[in-house]
């Protein structure tokens, strides 16, 4: 088993919340996000992989013979794609909203939304 993925999706997610903390923009920090949200992609396909696995369709091989990937983790990973895309274009309409109410989308300007 190889370390590598699961370095990659660390990377990715300290990548994307660096770029959220450090965001002066909201466009940035949506997108900073979204790369936070594909590092569970990655860790994701590195937990459900199987070396020399291969699709797990029951019909054209005997039980048993050769290892099998795991569909569910596959699912997951197709339903965390789903649910980031909706997050994604939820959070930028809102940031279309703020654009044109405040005319700006730096987060420091928007004095009117501090509490």
């Amino acid at each position: 088993m190889s370390v590598l993925p699961y370095l990659v999706a660390g990377w990715l997610f300290l990548a994307g919340c660096v770029g959220m903390a450090t965001s002066r923009n909201l466009i940035h920090a949506v997108g900073s996000l979204a790369v936070c949200q594909s590092s569970t992609y990655v860790l994701l396909l590195a937990v459900g992989y199987r070396r020399g696995g291969t699709a797990p369709v029951h019909s054209d091989i005997r039980p048993g013979s050769r290892p099998l990937v795991d569909p569910v983790v596959q699912a997951l990973t197709l339903t965390d794609v789903v649910v980031g895309a909706t997050v994604t274009a939820l959070l930028l309409a809102l940031v279309v909203q703020v654009a044109k109410r405040h005319g700006t989308v730096d987060p420091d300007e928007l004095r009117e939304l501090r509490g």
